[in-house]
C-alpha cells in the first residue's frame, strides 16, 4: 500500500472504498444496508462524473425549461443527474429521496429501512465555467416513522451516513459513516474510490475565510463586525493577516476548509428572501455539518448547532457557517454581542468603501 502524509488527519492508505465498506458491514451487520447505499451512490457518481466532463459536448450546461423545487433555473445536468441516482438506489434499501431537483419526496421502496436525502448537483450554475461542482447526500433511519416522508425531516443528529463526490480536477468522495471523516479519490485506471485521508481532524490555526464580500451592506452587524476584524488583519484586533476564498461552490468549499482549515460564512442578511439564508437544511447543511463535526469542527445557523435544528420543510433554507470550531464559536459571540465598531468601519459602514 501507498502511504499519504495527511495534514490534520492520520496517515492514509490507498485503500479501496469496497474493502472499507465491506469491512464496516462485517461489523455493522444490522446496518448493511447503508453501506450498499454509500456504494451504490459512489459507483453512481463515477459515472455522473464521466458525464459531467463530456457535458460541455452534450448540451449538460444548458438551461431546462423549468426551475426546481426551491426555486432555482435548473440544468439539463441537474434532471438528467437526479434521474441516474434514484434509478441506481432501486434495492440498496431506500424507502424515499428527498431531492433538491423534485418538490415532493421520490418513492423507491416504501417497505425499506433508510431514507436518502440529496442535492444531484451542487453548484451547477459552476457548470459552464467548468469550476468544481457535487454530489450532496445524507442517509437517515426510517425506522419510528409510519410515514417515511416523516423519516427526512428528522434532525441531522439522525443522520447514520453523510457524503459529498465533487467533480473536478479529481473527483472525491468525501464520506462519514459517524466515526470521523474520510476522503477517497476516484482512481482513472480501476474506476475505483481509494482513500487518501482517514480521520481528517480540522485544522484551528488556519487564516481563510470565505464569504461573498458583495453583500456587506446587507449583513448583521455581528458578522460585519467579525469581518472587519479579519480585512484589518495585523493592525487590528486579531493582529495577524487573513486571507479570503470565495469559490461560490458550497462543496469545494467544504472540501478545502477539511484539507485546510478555516471558515466559511453564508449568513442571513436583512434582504427578505435571505433573512432565512439561502442554503437547503435537510439536503446541503445537515451532510456538510455532519460531516464537518466528525472532523472536529462545528456548524452553525449563527447561534444554534445545525444537527440540532429540526426541518419543518424538505426544501427549507438556513443560513450555514461552519469549519474550524474556535472560529465558529468567535463568529457566535460576534453574533450574540456584537462590538460597536461595525457601524464605524470605513469599509463595511453604509456609506463606506463598498459604496458608490
Amino acid at each position: 500500500m501507498t502511504h499519504t502524509p495527511v495534514a490534520g488527519g492520520e496517515v492514509a492508505t490507498h485503500l479501496p472504498l469496497g474493502i472499507v465498506l465491506a469491512d464496516w458491514r462485517a461489523t455493522h451487520p444490522a446496518e448493511a444496508a447503508v453501506a450498499d447505499i454509500v456504494e451504490r451512490m459512489a459507483a453512481t457518481g463515477a459515472r455522473v462524473a464521466r458525464l459531467i466532463a463530456g457535458s460541455p459536448l452534450h448540451g449538460g450546461a444548458e438551461r431546462s425549461s423549468r426551475t426546481n423545487a426551491s426555486g432555482d433555473d435548473q440544468k439539463q445536468l441537474d434532471v438528467l443527474a437526479e434521474e441516474i441516482f434514484v434509478a441506481a438506489l432501486a434495492g440498496t434499501g431506500v424507502a424515499l429521496i428527498g431531492s433538491e431537483e423534485s418538490e415532493d419526496p421520490i418513492r423507491i421502496d416504501m417497505d425499506a429501512p433508510y431514507v436518502l436525502t440529496m442535492d444531484p448537483i451542487d453548484g451547477s450554475s459552476n457548470i459552464d465555467i467548468n469550476a468544481p461542482i457535487g454530489t450532496i447526500f445524507g442517509i437517515l433511519p426510517r425506522a419510528g416513522f409510519a410515514n417515511a416522508a416523516e423519516a427526512l425531516l428528522q434532525s441531522g443528529r439522525a443522520q447514520v451516513a453523510a457524503g459529498i463526490i465533487i467533480y473536478g480536477p479529481s473527483t472525491v468522495l468525501i464520506l462519514t459513516l459517524g466515526d470521523g471523516t474520510d476522503i477517497y479519490a476516484l482512481d482513472p485506471d480501476s474506476d475505483a474510490f481509494l482513500q487518501t485521508h482517514r480521520h481528517v481532524s480540522l485544522i484551528s490555526d488556519a487564516r481563510e475565510y470565505a464569504i461573498n464580500a458583495s453583500n456587506a451592506r446587507h449583513w448583521d452587524v455581528g458578522i460585519r463586525a467579525y469581518v472587519s476584524d479579519l480585512v484589518d488583519g495585523s493592525v487590528g484586533p486579531r493582529a495577524v493577516d487573513f486571507n479570503m476564498r470565495w469559490l461560490a461552490s458550497l462543496v469545494a468549499e467544504t472540501y478545502r476548509i477539511l484539507l485546510r482549515g478555516g471558515i466559511f460564512l453564508y449568513p442571513s442578511d436583512e434582504r427578505p428572501s435571505y433573512r432565512d439564508g439561502r442554503i437547503r437544511l435537510v439536503y446541503e447543511a445537515n451532510p456538510v455539518a455532519f460531516l464537518c463535526e466528525q472532523a472536529g469542527g462545528s456548524a452553525t445557523n449563527g447561534f444554534d448547532d445545525i444537527l440540532d435544528l429540526s426541518p419543518a420543510a424538505l426544501h427549507q433554507r438556513t443560513p450555514l457557517i461552519f469549519g474550524s470550531r474556535n472560529k465558529v464559536d468567535r463568529v457566535r459571540r460576534y453574533l450574540v454581542d456584537p462590538p460597536t465598531i461595525a457601524e464605524e468601519s470605513p469599509l463595511f459602514a453604509q456609506r463606506g468603501l463598498f459604496r458608490t
